[in-house]
């Protein structure tokens, strides 16, 4: 297994992400762009991206905040996610500039790509899509699902999925339906998996740590959602 930190510059600042693909094999293989959480790139991105080498995709952990690493400061943070809400611009940037890096690696099989991200990271995910980026699959780990853009929707040329866990309180249900009401307005592809009494954040063990109301890992619904995610995979990348 190959692992390797890339530098690349995006919307104008230098990012570090983590490139992990098995070598063992010549033949080329679907690309999935991994998108961290709003905690920064982490060992649960660059494990995502080693679980995802080992079923042979190439898998590239992008950075987009820079260097590689997360803000100290939550407040610096959540200004930086709100301006991106604002105006999904400098995010998209950040996100196609990953995934340049990522249709640039000699394994990849530039016809076959997806993009996946948690919390912040598949809000991202989804915005490359409405950006108009040549996704097979998207997929959203308890992802934020508003956007500044609803239109753009209209430009997804994958299909989506979501996971979303019902007491999460970062993503209420009328966030639920109005993200509904974007997709099938237009006519997207699209589904959404709900798992009950699951909170925010629930694919990452380490979130436990930070004793959040309503932040919570949940190992049945992660593995519940990994399948939905392999499975999308099988029908959109084989």
């Amino acid at each position: 297994m190959k692992t390797e930190h890339i530098e690349y510059e995006a919307d104008g600042v230098r990012m570090v992400g983590t490139l992990t693909v098995d070598n063992r094999h010549a033949e080329k293989r679907p690309g999935v762009l991994v998108i961290h959480e709003a905690g920064g790139l982490s060992d649960h991105a660059r494990g995502v991206a080693e679980r995802l080498a080992a079923l042979n995709y190439v898998a590239f952990a992008m950075d987009y905040f820079g260097d590689g690493k997360a803000p100290s400061d939550w407040s610096k943070i959540a200004e930086q996610l709100e301006t991106w809400r604002a105006d999904p611009t400098g995010i998209r940037a950040r996100g196609l500039a990953a995934l340049e890096v990522l249709k640039a690696q000699p394994e990849t099989d530039v016809t076959k790509l997806a993009a996946i991200g948690y919390c912040f990271g598949g809000t991202t995910a989804l915005e490359l899509g409405r950006a108009g980026a040549d996704l097979k699959a998207i997929v959203g780990f308890h992802s934020g699902l508003q956007t500044a853009r609803p239109q753009d929707a209209a430009n997804i040329k994958g299909k989506v999925l979501v996971a979303i866990g019902t007491a999460d309180p970062i993503i209420p249900p009328e966030q639920r339906a109005a993200f509904e009401a974007e997709m099938t307005a237009a006519d997207v592809d699209w589904r959404m998996t709900l798992y009950g009494g699951v909170g925010h954040s629930f694919t990452n063990p380490a979130v436990d740590a930070l004793n959040r109301p309503g932040l919570k890992y949940d190992q049945q619904a992660d593995h519940r959602a990994w399948r939905a995610m392999i499975d999308l995979f099988d029908e959109t990348l084989a």
